[in-house]
């Protein structure tokens, strides 16, 4: 089945890989919205766009409402929007941890509830959420952000097994450090907390992967079209890790 034609909507999408998945799809044929929080972030990009706080589920439904009106009813969902915020434990407040679980879980929840009605009158449709390796093992003083990327794929996997019989499948992208601009907030925050070279920052970040690399934000955006095909029609309740290897 070609994406050609269907409406996606992808949060998160005013840069990194939000951006480079929504022009993937608007070059396969799709009917791309971008969802963000920043409104000249998402007017560069040149696609169709609302303004929205994903942790907000009423500012959400307004969204999802108004880009169902301008293109139809929503096929793909793509929950891409999150934060990493990097601090030792015992310096976390109740209000940090909050945070990372109201962008990267809450957010996610409430983007696929807002789409869900849509795919099930089609019969058809697909649930993306851009988790992380985080969802898939722990590290080191980014607690909240590890116990939300693992909230994402426990929602991934309830949901794909309660939705199997729809029409709609429910997966999950877990890549390693990706190539972004959120990743060069770490890479900053690396060099000003132990000195080190921005150089030597990454390389801190990739020793994990076995191809010693940071992925790019095409691997990520071509795995979700990937899940979008009629290839991928079996493919439900899956955490695709894009790691290099990395265990």
């Amino acid at each position: 089945m070609s994406i050609a034609g269907k409406h996606v909507v992808v949060t998160g999408g005013g840069s990194g890989v939000g951006a480079d998945m929504a022009r993937l799809f608007a070059d396969a044929g799709a009917q791309v919205t971008i969802m963000g929080r920043t409104e000249a972030a998402l007017n560069a990009q040149g696609l169709p766009w609302q303004v929205c706080d994903v942790t907000d589920a009423t500012a959400v439904v307004a969204a999802f409402e108004a880009a169902r009106a301008a293109h139809g009813p929503v096929s793909v969902v793509i929950a891409n929007a999150g934060a990493a915020d990097s601090k030792p434990f015992a310096r976390m407040s109740a209000r940090d941890f909050e945070a990372m679980l109201s962008v990267n879980v809450t957010g996610v929840f409430n983007v696929w509830q807002a789409a869900l009605a849509d795919m099930k009158a089609a019969g058809w449709g697909r649930m993306i959420a851009v988790a992380s390796t985080a969802g898939l093992k722990g590290y080191p003083y980014v607690a909240g952000y590890v116990a939300a990327k693992h909230g994402v794929v426990g929602l991934t996997r309830a949901l794909s097994l309660e939705l199997a019989k729809t029409g709609i499948t429910v997966n999950a992208l877990c890549p390693g450090f990706i190539d972004t601009p959120m990743l060069d907030r770490s890479v900053a925050n690396i060099v000003a907390k132990t000195g080190k070279s921005a150089e030597e920052a990454v390389t801190v970040l990739t020793a994990g992967n076995p191809q010693k690399r940071l992925i790019q934000t095409d691997e990520v955006a071509g795995a979700a079209l990937w899940l979008c095909s009629d290839a991928a029609r079996s493919v439900n309740g899956h955490t695709l890790s894009l790691s290099g290897g990395e265990t």
